[in-house]
């Protein structure tokens, strides 16, 4: 197995460590977060980081029992960073003073910090300007440095908004470098790592050796089954897993009869034909639409569909004899949150839609190859394994499909003409180059008719509405400003594309405090 330089973010309960990890990955470091009170000298011997990070976090280190880290990581000669929280963790551990917080010192969003001294190698590249514009959060501040500590950057609210131990290679900012609203955080990190001696191995060919290894020590000469949905994170975690045990390997697609315009044709097509991958396609659209005839709560529409997914699942891999795995296309964020900050079980914790549920009813052990992986990353692996781009950067697809995308009763016309709005939608913004700028786009058939005029006749047809957001991570969006121009064509071509839509609309709602989804 390769090993990699191994980098520890201890998380103190931010909201946003996982940026500080996803700004790592992208230099090529390999890095974990693990809650506070996991990270025990045992730990830290096992997990033998070559740098640690403090995140931010919530709670004020004045109040006792506040979260910290072990005291012997100190004790190891590597380098730390301190981020917010960290910093005033890092101050009152080793001799300085934290003040709970008060108006005058308390700063929350943009602020700017000025150098008192810039000649330190984690600040190369920064105060070429007079000052920083950085992003605070922060009520209680550090009104004492800790003994070796010097000043660095102050801003108005944060009179040691910088400051280091240079001998010890201890540093610690008040401020978040990880979020966008720093502009030049990510200096911060690449001098870090460089300060730390960190390489950059952390690439997807040098992952893809590893995770093809570990693939065949835990499988050996086993079966394995894949619940295939044609998404990306399914279908990168099928090609990899193929190529390290090859036939062992099949894939169930279950075909719920909510899918997107030959969406079905192409996924077939890809893994069975293009990768020669064992594939079964399990056509069980008139199952699944016969269920969903007459049903219009949203929620009982996902129960029936998330029932009869695992039924027919389930039936047809009992047709494969001798499979002991279940392979899941897990990702890094669903690990993360499956441990809550206080060290339990989360009530966050998210199964792939395909398969939840399905591992203990059925006595299978997982198989999860990107379970270390970010969803960016997952799209490079796929890269590396020579899926094409345009199936690669595809937009996210909720498992339950259409059916969310039509509220009010699902009948098969208002799917057929769903489907194909949403074809042209999707074909108008690839035709203006618009595609890769927006995270997420689709048209919602509405529960509603309406009267239009066509020609010298009288219509009484359905609207829709078109969506599309940008997002980083799907936590928060906003709503794509497409052109008036756009707008205006892309409306006229479904109007006159698709028979039985007679208006449409475009939703400019931001989430929050709408969904991305309409149901």
């Amino acid at each position: 197995m390769i090993q990699h330089d191994r980098l520890l973010i201890i998380d103190f309960g931010s909201q946003v460590t996982q940026l500080i990890a996803r700004r790592l990955r992208e230099l090529n470091v390999y890095c974990e977060i693990h809650p506070y009170q996991n990270v025990t000298d045992a730990f830290l011997d096992e997990f033998s980081p070559k740098a640690v990070i403090f995140s931010g976090g919530p709670d004020s280190v004045t109040r006792e029992g506040s979260p910290r880290p072990p005291k012997s990581v100190y004790d190891r000669g590597i380098p730390i960073l301190g981020i917010c929280y960290g910093q005033q963790v890092m101050m009152q551990d080793l001799g300085g003073k934290v003040e709970a917080g008060e108006s005058h010192t308390a700063e929350f969003g943009r602020a700017y910090v000025t150098p008192t001294d810039a000649r330190l190698e984690l600040l190369e590249g920064w105060f070429q300007a007079e000052r920083e514009q950085v992003w605070m959060s922060h009520g209680d501040h550090v009104s004492e440095i800790a003994p070796g500590f010097q000043v660095f950057g102050t801003s108005p609210g944060a009179p040691f908004a910088i400051t280091a131990d240079p001998a010890r290679r201890f540093y610690a900012v008040q401020f978040h470098p990880e979020v966008h609203h720093t502009p030049n955080g990510r200096m911060v990190y690449e001098n870090f790592i460089r300060m730390a001696g960190f390489t950059g191995d952390w690439t997807m060919g040098a992952y893809r050796e590893d995770a093809i290894a570990k693939i065949r020590e835990q499988v050996g000469d086993k079966k394995v089954i894949c619940g295939l949905s044609g998404g990306v994170d399914s279908s990168v975690a099928a090609v990899l897993i193929h190529e390290a045990i090859g036939d062992q390997l099949t894939c169930v697609f279950v075909d719920h009869g909510l899918l997107r315009q030959n969406e079905a044709e192409e996924v077939v097509t890809m893994f069975r034909d293009h990768y020669n991958i064992p594939l079964i396609h399990a056509d069980e659209s008139a199952l699944f639409l016969g269920e969903l005839e007459g049903q219009s709560d949203p929620e009982t529409k996902r129960k029936i569909i998330g029932k009869l997914f695992i039924d027919v699942f389930q039936k047809y891999a009992n047709q494969i004899e001798g499979a002991e795995f279940l392979a899941q296309g897990t990702l890094y964020p669903d690990v993360i949150e499956s441990v809550s900050f206080s060290g339990g079980p989360s009530v966050t914790i998210k199964s792939h839609h395909n398969v939840g549920g399905l591992p203990e009813k059925m006595g299978l052990k997982l198989v999860e190859p990107l379970r270390e992986l970010f969803k960016d990353e997952v799209r490079a692996l796929g890269r590396e394994l020579g899926l094409p781009d345009r199936f690669i950067g595809r937009h996210p697809f909720p498992g339950p499909g259409l059916a969310i995308r039509c509220p009010g009763e699902i009948t098969r016309e208002k799917l057929e003409i769903l489907r194909k709005a949403d074809a042209v939608y999707i074909d108008q913004i690839r035709k203006h180059g618009l595609y890769d700028e927006i995270w997420q786009a689709f048209v919602a058939i509405l529960p509603v008719r309406t009267v239009g005029v066509m020609g010298d006749g009288r219509t009484y047809d359905y609207a829709c509405a078109l969506r599309a957001v940008t997002s980083v991570d799907g936590m928060t969006a906003d709503y794509y400003p497409f052109s008036h121009d756009f707008l205006g064509e892309t409306a006229t071509r479904i109007i006159n594309e698709v028979k039985g839509i007679n208006r449409v609309t475009y939703d400019i709602t931001s989430k929050p405090p709408g969904t991305i989804e309409w149901e």
